[in-house]
C-alpha cells in the first residue's frame, strides 16, 4: 500500500516507530503527534504549521551560532557546551511532524554535566519490556562530552539505571553510554491531559514537544538512541540570554521571534496561555 500512495500519513504510535526504519523512496510521509481527536482539535493540531516551522528554523539559526548553551533545571540539572549543529537534511528527520513541536537536535558530544531524572524511558525507536524504570528519588545521569560517565543517586536507584543500560545496550547490541543528542519542546498548545504512568510509551510519542520537557537521545550511536532523559521545566540560556524559563519558551526573545509572532496573531495568543500539562498528574 505504501508503494502505491504518494503521501503516507500515520495516525497511530507505529507511524513514530516505522519513522525510523527503511520506508519507500519518493514519499511525503507524516507522523501525527496529535494522537487523540481532543488533541487535534486543541491548540497543538489548530496552532498554525507554517508559524512552528518558522520558530524551529529561528531555534536552529540562533544555536547554530552560539557560543554556549546553558540547561538547568529546578532539581539540579547542570549541563552546558557549545552546540555543533548538523542543518543538513541528515541532521534530522526526513519524515514530515506534525505538530511541528522540536527544533533540530542538538549533538550532545560537546556537552558535559549532570541531568536530573525521575525516570528512565524508551525513545519509540524500538519497544521492549520494562519500558520506563521509575526512581524513588532524583537520579542524576553524568554526562561528559556526550558519552554517559555514570549515576549518582541512592544505591537501589543508581542500580536500577545501572541495570536497564546494562540489559537495553545489551538487548539491541549497541553502545551503552552513547548520549547522542538532545532537545526541547517549542509547542505550547502540546498538553498531554493524562497521566504519563498510564503509558509511558504514548506520553513518549507526544508530550515532548511541550516547553515543559527537554530530553536527550541516549543508549545507542544513532538518533534517537532507545533511552531518553527527561528534563523538566529547563531553563535554557544560549549565549547568556535565557530562551527556555522553567518551561516557558520565550520565543520573542530570538532575533526573528517578534516577527515572526506578529505574523501570527493567533499562536502569539498561545504563548501567552500555554497548556502546562504534561502527564504529571500524580506529583508535578
Amino acid at each position: 500500500r505504501f508503494e502505491a500512495a504518494d503521501i503516507v500519513l500515520f495516525l497511530a504510535r507505529l507511524g513514530d516507530q516505522l519513522r525510523f526504519s527503511q520506508m519507500p523512496q519518493g514519499k511525503t510521509i507524516i507522523v501525527s503527534f496529535a494522537v487523540s481527536r481532543g488533541l487535534f482539535g486543541s491548540a497543538f493540531g489548530t496552532g498554525h504549521h507554517g508559524a512552528f516551522l518558522a520558530l524551529k528554523d529561528a531555534v536552529n539559526a540562533t544555536l547554530d551560532r552560539a557560543e554556549t548553551v546553558r540547561i538547568t533545571c529546578p532539581l539540579g540539572t547542570e549541563i552546558s557546551g557549545r552546540p555543533e549543529m548538523n542543518l543538513a537534511s541528515d541532521g534530522d528527520t526526513t519524515i514530515r511532524r506534525f505538530p511541528m513541536s522540536v527544533f533540530t537536535p542538538v549533538p550532545a558530544h560537546s556537552f558535559s554535566g549532570r541531568a536530573a531524572l525521575r525516570f528512565l524511558t524508551g525513545t519509540g525507536s524500538r519497544y521492549y519490556p520494562d519500558y520506563s524504570p521509575e526512581f524513588s528519588a532524583p537520579v542524576f545521569a553524568i554526562l561528559r562530552d556526550g558519552r554517559l560517565a555514570g549515576f549518582e543517586g541512592t544505591p537501589g536507584d543508581v542500580a536500577r539505571a545501572n541495570a536497564q543500560y546494562d540489559r537495553v545496550s545489551g538487548l539491541f547490541g549497541i553502545d551503552r553510554n552513547f548520549v547522542h543528542s538532545w532537545h526541547a519542546g517549542i509547542h505550547p498548545g502540546c498538553g498531554y491531559p493524562w497521566d504519563m504512568r498510564q503509558t509511558y510509551e504514548r506520553w513518549g510519542g507526544t508530550a515532548f514537544g511541550n516547553p515543559r520537557i527537554l530530553h536527550f537521545h541516549t543508549c545507542g550511536a544513532y538518533a534517537p538512541g532507545e533511552i531518553s532523559w527527561n528534563i523538566f521545566d529547563p531553563t535554557i540560556e544560549v549565549d547568556g540570554v535565557t530562551l527556555w524559563e522553567r518551561g516557558v519558551f520565550r520565543a520573542d526573545r530570538l532575533p526573528a521571534g517578534p516577527d515572526i509572532l506578529a505574523g501570527f496573531p493567533g499562536v502569539a495568543a498561545l504563548f501567552n496561555a500555554p497548556d502546562r500539562e504534561i502527564g504529571l498528574r500524580a506529583g508535578g
